[in-house]
């Protein structure tokens, strides 16, 4: 099953190109999910509702906080009554900062495991959305480094010391918790790295719209997610008589040729309708010819073996768009944390780099090149 998740850049109309999207593949006779968390705007434009094979899901982030809080206080009861805690009621939760991205990985996994054919996501700008891909790992790496799964061997001391100290011990539940969230984290990280999926990026020509595919390109780069398209929305009409109009549309194709040049065979054009899209017809001026092309292949990550050149392995990390300013390497034991821009992710190191030594690093044409001397006794250099 293939997922798109669409973003870009704040006001360029990421939800209009979602819908659109969604609506151009329901018309071609397969089962669609749009997830979107503005699924009342989308509905509005009169295009979606009751046509073809194609639902809304839209992601609730107070009542999935409410549910998934009310759940772990459940399973807490026993340590809370202990500690004289008051449960709290349904009605006087409000949900906290943060609970937004958590509703929308939810939605994410539950999309991943529907019956639709294509499941198209309405995701936040570009900051925020790159930011919430990474989520998963991260917080998996975090679970693994404060409770390594090895400990949950103390699960199995639990009956005894409880009755050492005359009151129930928490460990199975917190072992238990645990687990669920990786198991959870896990599902949603497969979803984000299956090959299946891949990203729609929306913009509106203009000074921001080339950093923004700059950034965008690197960030998913390092995070190994494929750009499917990279939409020019709201183009102004040429040839006006209008001065004031004819500025603007000049100004615009200046940042709409930098694009094509970004952006190659991926770009798709879509006119400014000079209004708000209403209905099917106009939401059909909005959706990529491609919309269910195959996804492109995600470069590989190689190592290229010298040992009989210079005695190095060389790590292949392709970057476009890095800048060598940009980048910055340390190696933390069989990982490498790697900052390029303003991204950062912890790198495992594949099994024939983690006993050798990082000796240099280079950028070239995009691709990072990290070099890695063996340490003495691994392998006995060729002649």
């Amino acid at each position: 099953m293939r997922i798109i998740l669409v973003t870009g850049l704040g006001g360029a109309g990421r939800t209009t190109v979602a819908a659109a999207t969604a609506l151009a593949e329901a018309r071609a006779g397969r089962r669609v999910l749009l997830v979107s968390e503005d699924a009342e705007g989308v509905e509005d434009t009169g295009g979606l509702a009751g046509y073809g094979d194609l639902r809304v899901l839209r992601p609730e982030p107070a009542a999935d906080f409410r549910r998934e809080f009310l759940a772990l206080q459940a399973r807490s009861g026993t340590a809370l009554d202990l500690l004289g805690a008051a449960p709290f009621e349904d009605a006087e939760l409000t949900e906290l900062p943060g609970s937004r991205s958590f509703a929308l990985l939810r939605a994410l996994r539950e999309a991943a495991g529907g019956d639709h054919e294509l499941a198209v996501v309405d995701l936040p700008p570009l900051p925020e959305a790159l930011a919430l891909l990474a989520l998963p790992e991260q917080l998996r790496r975090y679970l693994h480094r404060l409770l390594p799964p090895e400990r949950q061997a103390a699960r199995a001391l639990r009956p005894m010391l409880a009755q050492l100290a005359g009151v129930p011990m928490p460990a199975q539940w917190l072992y238990g918790t645990t687990a669920r969230w990786e198991a959870e984290l896990a599902a949603v990280q497969a979803v984000v790295e299956d090959p299946a999926t891949t990203v729609r990026l929306v913009l509106e020509p203009g000074p921001a719209a080339t950093r923004a595919l700059r950034t965008a390109r690197l960030g998913l780069a390092l995070h190994r997610l494929s750009l499917d398209a990279v939409v020019a929305n709201r183009l102004l009409p040429a040839g006006s008589e209008d001065p004031w109009l004819a500025g603007l549309t000049a100004e615009q194709h200046r940042h709409l040729a930098e694009l094509r040049t970004g952006a190659g065979d991926a770009l798709h054009e879509f006119p400014h309708l000079g209004r708000a899209p209403r209905g099917a017809d106009d939401l059909a001026l909005l959706a990529p010819a491609r919309a269910c092309a195959e996804p492109a292949p995600v470069p590989e990550w190689t190592v290229e073996d010298r040992r009989d050149e210079d005695g190095v392995l060389v790590w292949h990390v392709p970057l476009p768009g890095a800048a060598k300013e940009e980048l910055s390497l340390v190696r933390r034991g069989d990982e490498l944390l790697l900052a390029a821009g303003p991204f950062r992710r912890n790198l495992p190191l594949p099994g024939a780099l983690r006993r050798c030594t990082v000796t240099g690093a280079g950028l070239v044409d995009g691709d990072l090149r990290v070099r890695f001397t063996p340490d003495p006794g691994l392998w006995p250099r060729t002649s």
